[in-house]
């Protein structure tokens, strides 16, 4: 029988960030100005429309703060020590994540996998080496379902905390920072990551290597500017392939890690960024 490796316990309360916060206000707002003056609803269905427009466009924009905490650049102290994250998403994938791990290990550099669970699931062996290298595996969703930001609370709750369990358990290490599927959300997530103990992570830049085939433009986005505190955005699953059928990713990372060690940038996981 496996073990799962219990959440951690949250002790804080939960409060909303101030756009939740003033969005949950002005609901109750416009439901007492409809009890006072039911001929006002116009202006009541308004001011709703409007706030829910600027909720969705807060979920769309990965890097927003205006839905609750968001990590997009590594804080203070990892910039002063010339700190950046390099962060693989979708994975694992068995043609994809192993020559990756290698390339790692041979550069001499740790990363951290946003690992979807069900993937995990099917590849053990391989999310545990991910970790057995010394690399984070952390939370990216159970089934990385492209409803993603349109599921409730409840729903959102089991699809994050079912890949918390299934990582932790495969890993022995339980995840600590959550991406959703392509950084989309909506106003419930806050609360959930909360409620599991998990903090939100997007990025700094990416290099759109699930659709860019050129490994030279996909660094060069990648580079361009790169700097201190930089949270780097590449992926092992749903990797786009070179003209000569490699993974575009192999060629951009290391493009990568050489425009790093050039700059005098040490790429650290998200951990280690954080709790140093």
């Amino acid at each position: 029988m496996s073990q799962v490796i219990p959440r951690p316990e949250t002790s804080a309360r939960w409060r909303p960030s101030p756009v939740i916060a003033g969005s949950m206000g002005l609901h109750g707002l416009a439901g007492v100005g409809l009890l006072a003056d039911p001929l006002a609803w116009p202006w009541a269905v308004g001011a709703i429309v409007a706030n829910h427009a600027l909720l969705t466009a807060a979920g769309l924009w990965p890097r927003s703060t205006w839905l609750g905490p968001n990590l997009a650049r590594l804080p203070e102290p990892a910039r002063e020590r010339g700190e950046i994250a390099i962060t693989i998403d979708d994975g694992p994938d068995p043609l994809v994540t192993a020559p990756t791990l290698d390339l790692l290990d041979r550069r001499g550099v740790k990363a951290t996998f946003f690992c979807i669970a069900a993937r995990a699931r099917a590849h053990p062996d391989l999310c545990r080496e991910i970790a057995r290298r010394g690399h984070s595996v952390e939370n990216h969703s159970s089934r990385h379902l492209a409803t993603f930001p349109f599921l409730g609370l409840r729903g959102q709750r089991d699809e994050i905390g079912a890949a918390q369990d299934t990582l932790a358990e495969l890993t022995g290490c339980v995840p600590r920072f959550f991406r959703p599927p392509a950084g989309l959300r909506n106003p419930f997530l806050d609360p959930v990551l909360h409620g599991l103990g998990l903090r939100l992570a997007s990025w700094t830049r990416r290099g759109f290597d699930t659709r860019t085939r050129d490994p030279e433009r996909v660094a060069a986005r990648l580079t361009r500017g790169l700097a201190a505190g930089d949270i780097v955005l590449l992926h092992d699953g749903n990797a786009a392939r070179a003209a000569d059928g490699r993974p575009v990713i192999l060629e951009a990372l290391a493009r990568l890690l050489d425009a790093a060690e050039a700059r005098g940038l040490r790429a650290v996981t998200l951990r280690d960024a954080v709790d140093s």
